[in-house]
């Protein structure tokens, strides 16, 4: 799929305080629609790793944090530039080096890993990116894999994987 480009603005969903660009009804359309992976581009900038989320009517988001807001120099209400493609990564985004390379040694937890929605996949690889330092990256990466291989496997529980105790009733 070539790129597709369009004009959108910056907007803020007040009840989920994110701010967002929209994607037109077509674009969603002939991109795959709700849910597909893609690499957005804003104002030309690098590209990232994002998602598609329903908005209403067809259309759909693309979530923009704060901090890329700022590195592109966009706020609320700037009309924007957008160009999406089609993410083609594994798992729809980069994983953390650190991750891969226990996932390289640890097999169980690898088949474990494998076996999760690419939601959940996406979380874990989330959770280990958020710290800057190496080493903490490694603790978290062998702390989440050891947790999830000590759940049934037809059991996701994120507090279990998170290491914290269950809620109480």
């Amino acid at each position: 799929m070539q790129p597709i480009t369009f004009k959108s603005h910056i907007e803020l969903l007040p009840k989920l305080k994110l701010h967002h660009v929209t994607v037109p009804a077509e674009i969603v359309d002939e991109v795959g629609g709700i849910g597909t992976r893609l690499m957005c581009s804003i104002n030309e900038h690098a590209p990232f790793h994002s998602g598609m989320v329903a908005l209403g009517g067809g259309a759909a988001y693309i979530t923009v944090n704060k901090k890329r807001m700022k590195k592109f120099g966009v706020g609320k209400g700037d009309e924007v530039t957008v160009s999406i493609e089609l993410d083609d990564s594994k798992y729809g985004m980069e994983v953390p080096e650190e991750l891969e390379a226990l996932l390289e040694q640890d097999r169980e937890g690898a088949r474990r890993f494998e076996m999760l929605a690419p939601s959940k996949q996406r979380y874990i690889i989330h959770y280990v990116f958020q710290v800057k330092s190496s080493q903490k990256k490694i603790d978290r990466a062998i702390m989440l894999i050891n947790n999830l291989k000590s759940m049934p496997e037809d059991e996701f529980d994120i507090r279990k994987l998170l290491g914290l105790p269950p809620r109480e009733n």
